[in-house]
């Protein structure tokens, strides 16, 4: 004898998966121009489940893409992002506790305020490109303090050339 299920256990069969989805975290971003590139899979993949105290992996919605932190407030991780030409932003060599290091541009969203600044990190000399948006929220409780747990992640990508 087959055992039908009854009208109200199927429903809550369909709705409660349905509810719990809606209930997940999800960071909205946009993914880079290159981020089909293999090696973007690789480096997501590759990063930290946490970067800092309160900074935990997120969904995002784009390929190529991870996060940490809570909506607008989450630190953005995007791979395939446009190569940097040279320039004369600041760029910073980030060297991780296993010896990888990582050249990063770092450019604040109001350079006359810098305390109420979102910011951007984006690999230099690296390709694909890597992109770090750090929201100023976060940068105040946790200013670079975690690119150096990007290396090894970004450290895959290949290194073309570096900061002067």
């Amino acid at each position: 004898m087959v055992r039908v299920p009854s009208a109200r256990r199927l429903i809550a069969l369909v709705v409660l998966p349905a509810t719990l989805a809606g209930c997940a975290s999800v960071v909205a971003t946009k993914p880079g121009p290159f981020a089909t590139d293999p090696v973007c899979a690789q480096v997501v993949l590759t990063t930290p489940d946490e970067l800092a105290e309160g900074l935990t992996r997120r969904d995002t919605d784009a390929q190529a893409t991870t996060a940490w932190g809570d909506g607008s407030g989450a630190v953005v991780l995007r791979c395939g992002v446009e190569p940097l030409a040279p320039t004369t932003d600041r760029c910073q060599t980030v060297e991780a506790a296993d010896g990888t290091s990582v050249d990063w541009v770092i450019v604040a969203s109001d350079p006359d305020d810098e305390q109420a600044s979102d910011w951007t990190f984006t690999t230099y000399g690296r390709v694909p490109a890597v992109q770090v948006l750090v929201p100023a929220e976060v940068a105040q409780k946790h200013p670079s303090s975690f690119l150096d747990r990007l290396g090894a992640a970004v450290s895959l990508t290949e290194r073309e050339r570096g900061c002067l």
